[in-house]
């Protein structure tokens, strides 16, 4: 069964707004950068919040190295867009991840504006995390793409 760690009624309220804001908006989840669920709005079971976690986890980290291998810098969205639905994906200023899952009908836009605005509000109910640097040396043997 999976628990939220950080299980606040202000984190809650703040999902639920977002989910009540946005038109086409489903459910929102909020993670910690290793996956670790932190809140989520209601209408989230266990098992689909066990799901989008395990979902999640797998995209930040495949964005992540996106970023690293193309030289692009830190993370900051991905939207998977599916024939019926969208799957938003973003991390907020303290470095948790957000996660909206929508119907595809749904505006994008919208909902990047949105994540600002959930960003500022649950900063308060939310650990920040710091960013993990390496800083490697010579070549790795990794092959970077440049424009």
């Amino acid at each position: 069964m999976t628990h939220s760690a950080v299980a606040t009624d202000s984190l809650t309220a703040a999902l639920d707004g977002l989910v009540d804001r946005v038109p086409g908006a489903e459910v929102a989840v909020v993670l910690s950068p290793d996956g670790l669920l932190l809140g989520r709005s209601r209408h989230v079971a266990d098992q689909l919040a066990e799901h989008l976690a395990s979902l999640v986890s797998g995209l930040y980290a495949l964005g992540q190295a996106a970023g690293r291998v193309c030289l692009a810098g830190g993370l900051r969205q991905v939207v998977v867009q599916m024939s019926r639905s969208f799957v938003f994906v973003a991390t907020t200023r303290g470095g948790a991840i957000l996660t909206v899952r929508m119907g595809g009908d749904a505006d994008v836009g919208d909902m990047a504006y949105e994540v600002a605005l959930f960003a500022a509000q649950a900063e308060r109910a939310l650990p920040v995390y710091l960013e993990a640097r390496t800083v490697m040396g010579g070549t790795s043997g990794a092959h970077h793409w440049r424009p």
